[in-house]
C-alpha cells in the first residue's frame, strides 16, 4: 500500500475531470436519448467516489513521500497535472449545478477548487521559470493543463456572481475574470510555443500522443466560460459581441479536432499508442468541446451544430469506455 502511495501520479485527477464532463455531456444530450439522463447520474456518483478515493493517496503522498511529490512538481511534464485536483473539484461543482441544481454544495467545491487551481497554476510555471532543467523535448500540449484549469473557473463560478453582494460578490467576480483572463492568454502564449515544437522539432513520443487533444480543452471550456460569464455579469449590457466571439472561438476547435483525429490516426498506424495515464488527455478536452458545441447550438439556435455535438458525444463515449477498461486492467495488474 505504501508503495502505491509513493508512486501515485498527480495525473489521476485528470480522469475525474474527464468522467465529470462525460456526465455533463450525457445529461445535456439526454433530450436525444432519455436514458442518458439516468446514465449521467451513475457517472456522477462513480466520479464522486473516485475523487475521494484518489484524494487519500494524493494527500498522504505529501506527508509520507514528500521527496517524490516534490520531484514530480519539478518534472517539466508531470508538474502540469498537479492543477487537475482543483479543476476536478470545479467540474464536480458544475455537475452539482446542472444535474441537481444544488448551488450550496456546488459553491463549496467551486471555491476550494478555484483556490487550488490558482495556487498550482502559478506554482508550476514559477518552478519552470526559476530552474534550467526544461528542454525543447519537454514541450508538449500537457503544458495547456494549467490554462485549461484556470479557464474552467468561470464555467460554474459565473452562476455565483449574482448570489451574493458586497465585497464577497466583488471577490467572486475577481476570481472568475482572473481565471478566464489568465487562462485564455496563457493558452495563446503556449499555443505559439507548442506550434514551434510541432513544426520545427521531432514528433511527440507515442506515449505522449494523446496530449494533442488537450488543445481542445481551452477552446471548449473557454467557449462555455465566456458565454456563462457574460450571461451573469450585470455590468455587461451589450452581450452579443462576446457571444459571437465565443462562436468564432468554437469554430477554431473544429480545425483542432480534425488535426487531433488525424495525428492520432497517424500514431496508431505508424507507432501505436500504448496505454498510459496520458490517455486521460483524450477525454476532458473532447468532453469540454462536446459541451461547448451544445451551448453554441442553443445560443444561436443552429440545430446542425447540435447534431455535430451529438455525433462527437458518441466518440467521447467510446474513448471514455476504452480508457476506463484499460485503467481497470492497469489497476488490477498493479495489484498482482
Amino acid at each position: 500500500m505504501e508503495e502505491r502511495i509513493k508512486r501515485f501520479a498527480p495525473s489521476w485527477f485528470a480522469g475525474i475531470m474527464g468522467t465529470g464532463i462525460f456526465a455533463l455531456s450525457s445529461f445535456l444530450y439526454s433530450s436525444y436519448m432519455p436514458f442518458l439522463k439516468s446514465f449521467s447520474y451513475v457517472l456522477f456518483y462513480l466520479n464522486l467516489i473516485l475523487f475521494y478515493v484518489f484524494l487519500i493517496p494524493w494527500t498522504l503522498r505529501w506527508f509520507m513521500h514528500t521527496k517524490e511529490a516534490i520531484k514530480d512538481l519539478y518534472h517539466p511534464v508531470l508538474s502540469n497535472f498537479y492543477v487537475t485536483i482543483g479543476a476536478a473539484m470545479i467540474v464536480i461543482s458544475a455537475t452539482y449545478q446542472v444535474l441537481f441544481n444544488n448551488l450550496t454544495t456546488s459553491f463549496a467545491y467551486w471555491f476550494i477548487g478555484s483556490i487550488l487551481t490558482i495556487f498550482f497554476s502559478i506554482l508550476t510555471p514559477y518552478v519552470m521559470f526559476k530552474e534550467s532543467h526544461v528542454q525543447l523535448d519537454h514541450i508538449s500540449p500537457a503544458w495547456f493543463i494549467p490554462p485549461v484549469a484556470l479557464i474552467v473557473i468561470p464555467v460554474s463560478g459565473s452562476v455565483f456572481i449574482n448570489m451574493y453582494s458586497g465585497i464577497f460578490k466583488e471577490f467572486i467576480i475577481l476570481l472568475n475574470y482572473f481565471g478566464l483572463g489568465a487562462g485564455f492568454f496563457l493558452f495563446i502564449i503556449l499555443s505559439a510555443i507548442s506550434m514551434y515544437r510541432f513544426i520545427l522539432h521531432h514528433p511527440l513520443p507515442n506515449v505522449m500522443s494523446p496530449t494533442v487533444w488537450v488543445n481542445l480543452g481551452p477552446i471548449g471550456a473557454g467557449t462555455i466560460a465566456l458565454i456563462n460569464l457574460v450571461k451573469f455579469s450585470p455590468f455587461i449590457t451589450v452581450k452579443e459581441p462576446f457571444f459571437i466571439f465565443g462562436f468564432i472561438f468554437w469554430g477554431f476547435g473544429i480545425w483542432w479536432l480534425i488535426m487531433a483525429i488525424s495525428l492520432t490516426l497517424h500514431y496508431i498506424k505508424r507507432m501505436k499508442i500504448p496505454f498510459t495515464l496520458s490517455w486521460f488527455a483524450f477525454i476532458f478536452p473532447l468532453g469540454a468541446y462536446v459541451a461547448s458545441t451544445h451551448s453554441i447550438s442553443m445560443m444561436f439556435k443552429i440545430k446542425l451544430i447540435d447534431y455535430i455535438g451529438f455525433g462527437l458525444y458518441f466518440l467521447l463515449a467510446f474513448i471514455w469506455l476504452i480508457t476506463f477498461i484499460n485503467v481497470t486492467i492497469f489497476v488490477f495488474r498493479k495489484k498482482q
